[in-house]
């Protein structure tokens, strides 16, 4: 693991989000600082730049857990420092009470930790007093209020498109994996094109995962969001695909381990096999439908009902020979469920 790791992300945060965050932080200082005449408003850019967040969702609780932290901080600040003056050993008793008080409290992590840096601000920058500390409050409440106005103003993102083509991408590698497996039911394979195929086919289940997280990011942006009506209808149409096709990966890693597991030079032989392969394709061209249809929603071009789908009827097939017939049940049992969640696509 690499030392950069720990503190640089995959992929850089959207220049968007970045200038909303510089736009939050400068008003809020200019803002606060006319209304409440004295001190730095450092409490009210602190919370305009925390409140900046992805989502409107995320931007109202985090501007809820700053201000509570900051109220309980500065509280617990103003008692102490009246109390026991403003030296060195009461700003760590500050520190320490407001943790204890925190967690006695079962507040979240963020909150707890908006605590105490409220209660160790409030005694190292000011005097402990009850008029500043209801200042520093104010400060707090118009800074993420600010930083809400801002992001609300500024095009609030939408994570609908990634989503889907998470999910595209998907069934795409879903249908590619049918139709591996189909070409290696009807050819003979090596133990290197055994293992090449399962681990091709395992790959699927990192990218249902990343499907389902993309998904339950595109629903957090559309949170409160005044862009989000009209965006919701899609997302629910990538959803539904997503509700398809991802029982289908299960079956499918499940078909290819099997074919691994029990595969013999001899399976092509059997008629029941080639059938298997013929459905198989089928099924993929069935997905790759199902992915088109939803991507000709979301272009508001109407889903296409023009080409039907190719797997149409169940499988009838002869018993197979004792020699493979645990494998070629097994099959049919998968190829069974993917052929019903194809035929309930709507």
């Amino acid at each position: 693991m690499r030392v950069t790791d720990g503190f640089r992300a995959s992929q850089r945060s959207p220049i968007l989000q970045v200038g909303k965050s510089a736009i939050a932080t400068s008003a809020a200082w200019l803002i606060a600082g006319a209304l409440i005449p004295g001190q730095p408003p450092v409490f009210a850019a602190i919370a305009a730049l925390l409140v900046v967040q992805p989502s409107l969702n995320q931007s109202l609780m985090k501007a809820i857990e700053r201000s509570i932290g900051v109220f309980a901080g500065v509280v617990i600040a103003s008692i102490l420092g009246i109390l026991l003056g403003s030296g060195t050993w009461v700003i760590l008793l500050a520190t320490v009470v407001a943790l204890l008080i925190a967690w006695a409290l079962k507040m979240t992590a963020g909150t707890a930790n908006q605590v105490a840096i409220s209660a160790l601000l409030v005694l190292a920058l000011g005097t402990a007093t009850p008029t500043y500390a209801l200042d520093r409050v104010l400060e707090t409440i118009i800074g993420a209020v600010i930083g809400i106005l801002i992001n609300l103003a500024l095009v609030p993102p939408v994570a609908v498109a990634p989503a889907r083509e998470a999910v595209t991408r998907l069934g795409d590698e879903l249908a590619n994996s049918l139709e591996r497996l189909a070409h290696a039911l009807e050819t003979p394979q090596s133990a290197a094109d055994l293992d090449g195929l399962l681990v091709e086919a395992r790959l699927m289940r990192p990218m249902r995962d990343a499907a389902d997280k993309a998904i339950e990011v595109a629903i957090e942006s559309l949170s409160l969001n005044p862009r989000g009506r009209r965006h919701r209808e899609d997302l629910a149409a990538v959803q539904a695909l997503l509700d398809r096709t991802g029982p289908i990966v299960t079956q499918t890693v499940g078909m290819t381990r099997a074919f691994c597991d029990h595969y013999d030079a001899t399976i092509a032989d059997e008629t029941a096999v080639q059938a298997i392969a013929e459905q198989l394709r089928r099924a993929a061209h069935d997905v790759r439908l199902e992915v088109r249809r939803t991507d000709a929603a979301a272009d508001a071009a109407g889903r296409d009902e023009s080409e039907p789908a190719a797997l149409t009827a169940p499988l009838r097939v002869s018993a197979p020979s004792r020699d493979h017939w645990v494998l070629i049940g097994s099959l049919l049992e998968d190829l069974r469920r993917i052929h019903e969640a194809l035929e309930n696509t709507a």
